[in-house]
């Protein structure tokens, strides 16, 4: 095994961990810069880019490449329908959905990006809003990469890194200083995407035994509950415990349904019935519009754009190694039209439910019977609404074990991937190696957000991302050109000649 890209990513982590306990205030003012330096010069091409994503992924659908499967001719899936359907919904849920369920339409809906806040129009455009950022642009990010890397897997035998992607462009040129750079690229979006969720979740975990018990909600009970998280999973990786983590998660999964259905049951059911139609009228006529909003002669509309939108389409693409390999490895045997199909409509059309029930209640406590639901903070907005439904302390236990469940799962399964990316897509990385990324990422967490909060997690999501949305594109015109010699090789009657990876 080549150490370089362990030993490479591991010493950069250090120093940055390093760097945020010693001079935390430089780091965060560093990071303003350059945060503000790509929000501001770099914007419109996030924009650009996203569409293009989207566009991309719909080409993939109608195009003749839509036949060609992913894996040998004879390969068949390994999941009938259903159970796919429910991984890719998996996929989908995160902390992400617990935090902004509630905090994002009813943010959107006081202070939306164009127009008089608190109005009914504000609450449509806001959970369109949300919706745009939650839904097919997003999806559309995973699915190409996960496209990429489960045909190089499943055709070519190749690792899973995202350098292997990029073989049909770069050639043997994989294995050397680029391809290692490539996979170093992706191990920091990936590292520094990851401290995001769990930098909300130690968040609202915090906001949640505020409300149940009177715990004190700051910095240092967060650092508490991430030391106490990171035991359990660590302790995790190092046993091996992997049907324990998946019956874990499969417990989440179902706890997340029902909590759906009793808020959906207990809250205004009508009246989320009825948002969620006219949402998904607006969302269809303005999506394009959404999707390439920059606002470049109002700098209060361009600001929320970019604190925003731009900001969600660099989460994602810091995902994509994480998401993207996961979608990748239960996706053999689909043909590509399936695939891409299935990963942008499942997952979107369950985030969309799953904002206007949780959202749509916000909004309703709010316009309709006076409540303060926009006043509260991002992590406690959740739990201030399901206060106000009845049950409300047994909800609260419910979605504060959920967070925490999803904090175990998360961290674990990121560990596990950040330790495939940097020992050369090893399978079954080793206990020492999972247990050093675990570590590294919880501390990149708490620096984060020492030094700047939830905008210091935004930032390090922001620039990290940037170079690997160019890998991204790079990937979409190799795949292409791969899938165009299988299909020439295929015409000619002869089987498309693979490089050994």
């Amino acid at each position: 095994m080549d150490k370089s890209v362990f030993r490479i990513s591991v010493g950069i982590a250090v120093v940055f961990v390093l760097i945020g306990v010693l001079i935390p205030e430089q780091l965060g003012s560093a990071m303003s810069v350059a945060q503000g330096f790509v929000l501001e010069k770099f914007g419109w091409f996030y924009q650009l880019v996203a569409t293009f994503f989207l566009l991309f992924a719909a080409f993939m659908i109608f195009s003749k490449y839509g036949k060609i499967k992913l894996g040998k001719e004879n390969d068949e899936p390994e999941y009938n329908r259903p159970t796919w359907f429910a991984m890719l919904f998996s996929a989908g849920m995160g902390i992400g959905l617990l935090f902004y369920g509630v905090s994002e339409p009813i943010s959107h809906f006081a202070t939306p990006p164009l127009g008089e806040g608190s109005t009914e129009q504000a609450a449509i455009t806001g959970l369109r809003y949300t919706w745009l950022h939650w839904g097919l642009h997003a999806w559309a990010i995973y699915a190409i990469v996960a496209l990429a890397l489960a045909y190089q897997k499943f055709k070519n035998n190749a690792p899973g890194l995202m350098s292997a992607t990029l073989t049909p462009v770069l050639g043997e040129k994989v294995k050397g200083p680029i391809g290692k750079s490539i996979d170093i690229i992706a191990v920091f979006a990936t590292l520094f995407g990851v401290a995001a969720s769990l930098g909300l979740g130690s968040q609202q975990i915090n906001a949640g035994l505020e409300y149940l018990i009177g715990i004190p909600n700051n910095f240092m009970v967060q650092v508490i509950i991430m030391v106490i998280i990171t035991v359990l999973f660590i302790g995790s990786a190092i046993s091996g415990i992997s049907k324990g983590i998946k019956y874990l998660s499969n417990i989440n999964m179902s706890l997340a349904v029902v909590l759906f259905f009793i808020i959906l049951a207990l809250g205004p059911t009508l009246f989320l019935l009825n948002m969620f139609t006219t949402t998904l009228g607006s969302y269809i006529q303005n999506v394009a519009l959404m999707g390439l909003r920059v606002s470049p002669f109002d700098a209060t509309e361009a600001a929320w754009t970019q604190g925003w939108t731009i900001f969600y389409w660099a989460w994602w693409v810091s995902w994509t190694p994480f998401v993207g390999m996961f979608i990748a490895r239960v996706s053999k045997g689909r043909t590509i039209r399936e695939f891409t199909i299935a990963v942008l409509l499942v997952p979107s059309f369950v985030c969309a439910l799953w904002f206007t029930v949780f959202g749509g209640t916000g909004i309703h406590l709010e316009f309709v019977q006076g409540l303060d639901v926009s006043g509260q903070s991002l992590e406690t907005a959740l739990f201030y609404v399901l206060q106000q439904l009845p049950f409300g302390a047994l909800l609260s236990i419910l979605a504060v074990v959920l967070i925490a469940i999803f904090f175990v799962t998360s961290a674990d399964s990121a560990t596990f991937v950040l330790g495939m990316q940097t020992t050369g897509g090893k399978l079954n990385p080793p206990n020492n190696v999972k247990v050093i990324w675990g570590i590294l990422m919880v501390a990149s967490t708490m620096v984060l957000m020492a030094s700047g909060g939830l905008q210091g997690l935004q930032t390090a999501i922001i620039v990290s991302a940037l170079p690997l949305t160019f890998i991204v594109l790079v990937m979409c015109y190799g795949l292409v050109k791969e899938l165009n010699k299988e299909l020439k090789a295929t015409k000619d009657g002869k089987p498309p000649i693979k490089k050994a990876s």
